[in-house]
C-alpha cells in the first residue's frame, strides 16, 4: 500500500521527529509512504481567527498536493479535522480531500487493521485525548488500543482526561490567563498519575502541556503517540 504523508506545518517546523517516527512505523508495517514537496500548512489558524479569504489558497494548494492518493496520513488530529470538517465550504475538490484524510490511528485500526504494531516502551504513560480527536474526529478508544499493545509500557489513567489541554490554538494567544490556567491543571493531573511521560496525538497539545511542565518543573515528559508506536529494543525512543 502507498500512502501520502501530511506531516503538518507544526511538526515540520518544531517537531520533525514526529515525521520521522511516522514514516519509520508506518515502513515497518509494510507501508510505502510518499512525502508531497508541495505541502505547507492547511490553513487552520487563518481560519479559526476569521480570515477565510486568506485561509482559500493554502486550501487549494493542499488538495493540489495530495491528488491522486487514496489514503493521505496526518499524525495530527487538529489538522486532520480541518480538512475533514471545514475544506467542504471551500467547494468539491476541497470537499473530495476530506474521506481520503485519516488521523494516523484510525489509519492504523481502520484501514491496516492493527492494534499491535510491534513495539516496546518500557515505561508509564498517560494519555491526554486531544479536543479535535476526541470530539470532532471520535478517535475513541483507538490510541488507548495501540498504547496498551505496546510491550513494557504501563498505561495510566489521567484524572481529567477529556478536559481541553487550555491551548486551542489562537485561544491560547487570546486567553493567555485562562489557557495558562488549563494547562497547570492538565499538568497536575498527570504527574498525579504517577507516570513520567504523558502522551498525545497532537503536537500542538503536546507544546503547550510540554511548556507548562517545564516552567512549574513537573517531572514530565511530553512525547507524540508516533514517536512511542515507533519505538522497538532495536530503535529506542529516548
Amino acid at each position: 500500500m502507498r500512502v501520502a504523508l501530511f506531516v503538518t506545518c507544526v511538526n515540520d517546523a518544531v517537531f520533525p521527529s514526529t515525521g520521522v517516527a511516522t514514516v519509520r512505523l508506518l515502513e515497518r508495517l509494510g507501508v510505502e509512504v510518499d512525502f508531497p514537496s508541495a505541502q505547507t500548512c492547511c490553513g487552520q489558524p487563518q481560519f479559526n481567527t476569521g480570515y477565510r479569504r486568506e485561509t482559500a489558497p493554502l486550501v487549494r494548494r493542499t488538495v493540489r498536493a495530495f491528488e491522486g492518493y487514496e489514503h493521505v496520513v496526518v499524525p495530527s488530529g487538529s489538522c486532520a479535522a480541518m480538512v475533514r470538517h471545514h475544506y467542504p465550504s471551500f467547494g468539491p475538490r476541497a470537499a473530495a480531500l476530506g474521506p481520503r484524510v485519516r488521523e494516523l490511528t484510525e489509519f492504523l485500526v481502520d484501514v491496516l487493521g492493527v492494534t499491535d504494531v510491534g513495539a516496546y516502551f518500557p515505561h508509564a504513560v498517560t494519555y491526554h485525548p486531544s479536543c479535535h480527536g476526541l470530539r470532532l474526529l471520535g478517535l475513541g478508544d483507538r490510541p488507548r488500543r495501540l498504547l496498551e499493545a505496546v510491550r513494557g509500557l504501563e498505561l495510566r489513567e489521567l484524572p481529567g482526561a477529556e478536559e481541553c489541554c487550555g491551548f486551542g490554538g489562537t485561544f491560547a494567544v487570546k486567553n493567555p490567563d485562562v489557557s495558562a490556567a488549563m494547562g497547570a491543571d492538565k499538568v497536575a493531573h498527570a504527574v498525579e498519575t504517577g507516570a513520567g511521560v504523558l502522551c498525545g496525538a497532537d503536537n500542538s497539545c503536546l507544546l503547550h502541556v510540554g511548556g507548562t511542565a517545564s516552567r512549574l518543573k513537573a517531572p514530565l515528559r511530553t512525547v507524540h503517540l508516533a514517536e512511542v508506536l515507533a519505538s522497538t529494543e532495536e530503535e529506542p525512543w529516548r
